[in-house]
């Protein structure tokens, strides 16, 4: 099955550029361009397409507000693509719906493998992104805020089920939940561990079902707390 994208920049150059990279897929397929977020909202609930890679700061309608009205429509899943610091746009774009959320200098293997995971339905963010989550939370649970070493009605306690299903996890998965704290992708987990790719994904898979988690970012955060 092919997987139609959408790119959505204000900069002819980055998206040629970005098209040059993901169409050396043979599973991969640029369906259309977008210079602002109207023409992206207008492509994406009008035209057969399955991801879209979506710029933050864009004329007439930034990134962030298309990414809500394509997903309000149930439109495609959407990787917000940006060269700013996340830390200003990352929370909006998660609650906007956006399925992942990636640095404009990810590599070639690991866009074409984000755009892959989203379209299985999985949600990505980059490492460096991952990193600041975790260590944001791990603010927010040292700071005043802080009751008892957790936040009241906050992430943690979330995470309380979870944390006490850490006793199923074999050593090798603890090892595997300690990479995922740091923010590693499957091929640095591998890498890390001395494992295979395929290994570490399935390794990834059981802590997630294990812990009862939907997503590596709460296991981030969980290994932060635990």
């Amino acid at each position: 099955m092919t997987i139609r994208v959408l790119i959505a920049d204000d900069h002819d150059a980055v998206r040629a550029g970005v098209r040059a990279l993901i169409e050396t897929a043979s599973d991969i397929a640029v369906v259309g361009e977008a210079s602002d977020g109207v023409q992206a909202i207008e492509f994406a609930t009008t035209t057969p397409c399955d991801v879209v890679l979506m710029d933050v700061q864009m004329p007439t309608t930034d990134g962030l507000s298309a990414t809500r009205q394509i997903v309000a429509s149930g439109g495609p899943q959407i990787i917000v693509l940006t060269t700013f610091g996340f830390d200003d746009y990352v929370d909006d774009a998660l609650l906007f719906g956006a399925a992942g959320f990636l640095l404009k200098t990810v590599g070639r293997e690991a866009l074409i493998d984000a755009i892959r995971r989203v379209h299985a339905g999985e949600s990505i963010l980059a490492p460096e992104i991952t990193k600041s989550l975790v260590q944001r939370y791990q603010r927010a649970r040292s700071g005043p805020e802080a009751v008892n070493g957790d936040q009241q009605g906050g992430v943690s306690d979330d995470l309380a089920i979870p944390r006490q299903r850490l006793t199923q996890l074999t050593d090798r998965e603890r090892e595997v939940l300690r990479c995922l704290g740091k923010g590693l992708t499957n091929s640095e987990i591998a890498t890390e561990l001395y494992i295979s790719e395929n290994t570490a994904k399935t390794h990834v898979s059981r802590v997630l079902s294990k812990l009862g988690l939907t997503s590596r970012v709460q296991a981030a955060l969980l290994s932060a707390s635990a």
